[in-house]
């Protein structure tokens, strides 16, 4: 589903990432954590070419990410992200925030398009919520309101870029089990998340970054009981308590 081969970006002089390669599977759900500044972001925002790379590839869905505007839409159509901080649109309610992408870039009828809305709302247990406005709602369930409004558009792939980070704690437990869910029906799925709890239950694999380069990735299993790298090592002693 996704291909990067010796994938380099730079912010002026900053390397931010080093020789990137990682393939991933239709329907393989990956967690990429690490320390702040590490590059993980930056990795998944090039994934949908919020963040342009300079050097070598990637690939999504056998459609290279080159500087191809018509290739960049074709991505940002079959690729979901949901970010920290929820990125709705204030002045538009709930229904119509998830509305907008499928009117405007799928072209679906106003009619159709709030029907699905209402579907994935109930499937985020938020569907009493369709006619209120962001402001109205608490963060965990603006966060889910983004993760329905990424499924309106029935995108092959979902980046979640650290979802719960901004959430206070009694949140980040809803905003985790849609994910789950969305996991167990077989969403091809990147989540950068420091929830390891989240990692063992979901993931195929955990990748673990530092300075721009993936240091390490394993099952949930080796990466936790195993890890091979000192890096790691240090890493999970550090927030695993």
């Amino acid at each position: 589903m996704i291909k990067i081969v010796d994938m380099h970006k730079w912010y002026g002089d900053f390397h931010v990432l080093k020789g990137i390669n990682l393939d991933i599977a239709e329907k393989e759900r990956i967690v990429i954590c690490g320390p702040s500044g590490s590059g993980k972001s930056t990795l998944i925002r090039c994934i949908n070419r919020l963040e342009e790379h300079q050097r070598g590839q990637i690939i999504v869905d056998d459609i290279e990410l080159t500087n191809n505007i018509k290739n960049i839409e074709k991505i940002r159509a079959e690729v979901g992200m949901v970010f920290q901080h929820f990125n709705l649109f204030p002045h538009l309610s709930i229904v119509e925030n998830l509305t907008l992408g499928p009117i405007w870039v799928r072209k679906i009828p106003k009619k159709e398009a709030e029907e699905t809305a209402m579907y994935y709302l109930e499937k985020v247990q938020i569907a009493d919520q369709a006619r209120k406005y962001p402001g109205q709602l608490s963060g965990g369930q603006q966060q889910r309101v983004a993760i329905a409004r990424s499924l309106c558009m029935n995108p092959k792939v979902m980046l979640f870029d650290e979802p719960t980070s901004a959430l206070d704690p009694e949140m980040i437990k809803e905003v985790l089990d849609v994910m789950i869910e969305l996991a167990q029906e077989g969403m091809t799925m990147i989540v950068v998340s420091h929830e390891m709890g989240f990692a063992r239950k979901v993931a195929h694999r955990v990748l673990f970054m530092d300075f721009g380069q993936i240091v390490e990735g394993n099952t949930p299993e080796e990466f936790f009981e195993n890890p091979q790298h000192d890096r790691t090592k240090l890493f999970l002693s550090q927030i695993l308590h």
